[in-house]
């Protein structure tokens, strides 16, 4: 595979080398002839099972020219970016395979344990229940009781206050949320873009792109968005993740503006409930589409 490609760029190196030499006409006959010939193939050829190479060498010649241009090649436009997408998904399937193990799976006899407590013990949380265990030997964290408590349908105490989607009815207006999401250029290089949305309205804040996201870049383009809405702003609450390219200074430019900003909760990002956090306001802990 790696001979073929090396072979191929060699290739397409020494054609564009002999070309230099020749007159304009000489290449433009050349071209019309070419053309010519390609027509000719299209009209008896069926379909064509393109290698990954000649597929590479297509999509790197694709660079070169203006999309207005693309027609010239023999497929079409949305199969180079098809292309494109495949080799992506190949990488990302390359990357997960390498992947070391994760953590040990919960054993039967824990799992069954963990629902024993829950149904003999309806009113214990997952912090109740996690230092039980704890002292029988078992060592999980209180998400991990969720997610089995999760997959049998059950909760460990009864439910308090408002849920996450009666939080939102009601306070959508008010909430600003952001995060990341990544894209992927034609030479496979991770872009990640900065983004803000408006719970209420849908309506999304593209503030840039960058390679290497810093705290200092965040900071910025907090800033930009604070400009754009400082007149007329509504916004009561930021919801945000725990990342660390959400410095302080980050938090401190909405703060100004008398937003407040919540981080949401380590281990698990889509909460039954709206905790209380005993001022009578309940806190937003995650933000999710619903």
């Amino acid at each position: 595979m790696l001979f073929s490609i090396v072979y191929a760029v060699v290739r397409l190196i020494l054609d564009l080398v002999a070309v230099r030499p020749r007159s304009d006409a000489a290449i433009r006959l050349e071209l019309v002839v070419l053309r010519h010939e390609v027509r000719v193939l299209r009209r008896g050829a069926k379909g064509v099972a393109w290698c990954p190479t000649g597929r590479l060498v297509l999509a790197a010649l694709s660079r070169r020219l203006p999309r207005s241009a693309w027609p010239v090649f023999p497929v079409r436009p949305e199969t180079l970016l098809r292309w494109h997408r495949e080799l992506v998904r190949r990488k990302w399937a390359l990357f997960a395979r390498r992947r070391r193990p994760g953590r040990p799976c919960v054993s039967p006899e824990c799992r069954e344990l963990v629902l024993r407590l829950t149904a003999e013990n309806p009113r214990w949380g997952y912090q109740r229940l996690r230092g039980e265990l704890a002292k029988l030997g078992y060592r999980l964290s209180g998400t991990t009781i969720r997610s089995i408590l999760g997959r049998q349908g059950m909760g460990p105490a009864p439910r308090r206050g408002q849920s996450w989607r009666e939080f939102l009815t009601a306070q959508a207006s008010g909430l600003l949320a952001c995060d990341f999401f990544t894209v992927e250029t034609v030479r496979l290089q991770v872009l990640y873009v900065l983004f803000f949305i408006e719970l209420e309205s849908r309506r999304v804040f593209i503030l840039g792109c960058t390679e290497h996201p810093t705290d200092a870049w965040v900071t910025q383009q907090a800033r930009n968005l604070s400009w754009q809405i400082e007149e007329g702003s509504h916004f009561r609450i930021l919801i945000r993740d725990r990342d660390r390219k959400f410095s302080q200074s980050f938090d401190q430019v909405f703060s100004a503006q008398g937003v407040r900003v919540i981080r949401t909760p380590t281990g698990h990002r889509k909460p039954r409930r709206m905790p209380n956090d005993g001022s009578g306001r309940y806190a937003a802990s995650a933000w999710i589409g619903c």
